[in-house]
């Protein structure tokens, strides 16, 4: 049975992205692309994967995404409507109507699509946000891969949003990196 992992980049006060979607205040450093390339290449948007050197490398860790309309919004708005094309795409959204590429599957009930995911053969299922979202599949999220960056962050997107609901995780595995970021793992508890 695969997991569904929520890999997903947090500032100090909890936020993934800023009021309007922002993550370019995250530090990156060289150290920590190189460690993202060997760990998590298919992470990256297929249209970035070249400009950092590993639009080659095979995926590691997930063969599958799951993403909100808030993060697949960015790609849409640059013309790119198959960001991840690597990767098998889902987007939930109860908003957009269509999704004009064959290769992104737009979905509106996300605890069917992840639960039937987790079911399937193949690497592990990337759940990559939004907050809204994860609070919602928070009963199925197996694992959390957190890179937490030393940064407030102040207003945005937080990371989990949804009903009360506390889930206790037991932390596995960490790096650091220079630059002051951190990657954790979480297992379900």
């Amino acid at each position: 049975m695969r997991k569904l992992v929520y890999y997903v980049g947090i500032s100090l006060d909890g936020y993934i992205a800023g009021p309007g979607g922002e993550i370019d205040f995250y530090p990156v450093s060289d150290e920590f692309m190189t460690w993202m390339s060997e760990n998590y290449p298919e992470t990256l948007p297929t249209h970035v994967r070249k400009h950092f050197g590993f639009d080659d490398a095979p995926n590691k860790a997930f063969d599958t995404m799951v993403m909100g309309l808030g993060t697949y919004q960015p790609a849409l708005d640059i013309g790119v409507t198959n960001p991840y094309g690597h990767v098998k795409q889902y987007v939930v959204s109860t908003s957009l109507e269509k999704i004009d590429d064959p290769a992104v599957t737009l979905v509106r009930d996300p605890l069917s699509l992840v639960r039937e995911l987790k079911q399937g053969e193949g690497l592990d299922v990337w759940f990559a946000g939004g907050g809204k979202l994860a609070g919602s599949v928070l009963p199925e999220i197996d694992q959390l891969v957190i890179k937490s960056y030393p940064v407030i962050a102040g207003k945005g997107v937080l990371a989990v949003n949804g009903e009360f609901q506390p889930t206790q995780f037991t932390p596995t595995r960490q790096v650091s990196f220079e630059n002051g970021v951190y990657v954790t793992w979480f297992d379900r508890k």
